[in-house]
């Protein structure tokens, strides 16, 4: 049986290499999520700290979750089509997901202020989405980072600042719940106000899970 000449096959390997869809492109899917994610948290925290026109700028965090959902479903088709990937198929799924679970409960609890009929908000609202907007920029430094693998220090002091943020969110809302019960507000407006602070909670803790998956790929790859 004729042996192939190695330089004939390595060659045809990087002719398929070349035909084949650029894995990179996972990146600016990523950089895409991140950047509307980032956006969505801006928009709510802006509204806390001015609340008026809710209606209309709950439709235009509405709208930029739509494009989030355009991206991210655009990313996962890729991922279905495409065979060579940066790292992990199951973990880019999972940090898609995660993600976009950010933006998620972002616009669920913009969603509630609007259709909860809230008339003012607290300042620990606020506070909690302060905390949500400083994670989502954070994850989307670390995410862009995924370029550089070959520098996982610099990933992992990222995920340990994500955390800690998520860290100081728990701490956010327990004194904001204490407050809240202690208002003397009405019983029916407590409890929306509590769906909304841990709807905000769980989007940071959503930040949280996206360090634990970007963690897991450093040290796989480190």
């Amino acid at each position: 049986m004729e042996k192939l000449n190695p330089w004939l096959l390595s060659g045809g390997v990087r002719m398929l290499e070349k035909l084949m869809p650029r894995s990179d492109e996972f990146f600016d899917d990523f950089d895409a999520q991140c950047a509307v994610t980032v956006e969505g948290t801006r928009l709510l925290h802006a509204l806390l700290n001015d609340y008026r026109d809710v209606p209309l700028r709950v439709e235009a965090l509405t709208n930029v979750e739509l494009r989030g959902d355009f991206v991210t479903h655009t990313a996962l088709t890729r991922l279905h089509q495409q065979f060579i990937t940066p790292f992990d198929r199951l973990q880019i799924h999972s940090l898609l997901s995660r993600i976009d679970d950010v933006l998620d409960f972002t616009h669920a609890a913009a969603a509630r202020l609007d259709s909860y009929g809230i008339q003012a908000a607290l300042p620990d609202a606020a506070e909690l989405a302060r905390l949500l907007v400083l994670g989502a920029e954070k994850v989307q430094e670390v995410v862009a980072s995924l370029r550089l693998l070959k520098k996982p220090n610099q990933i992992l002091a990222g995920c340990k600042e994500i955390k800690r943020l998520a860290w100081q969110a728990d701490e956010a809302l327990r004194s904001g719940l204490g407050r809240l019960f202690k208002s003397g507000m009405d019983h029916l407006t407590v409890i929306k106000w509590k769906e909304i602070y841990d709807l905000l909670d769980i989007a940071t803790g959503k930040c949280n899970e996206v360090a634990n998956v970007i963690q897991g790929v450093v040290l796989e790859h480190s």
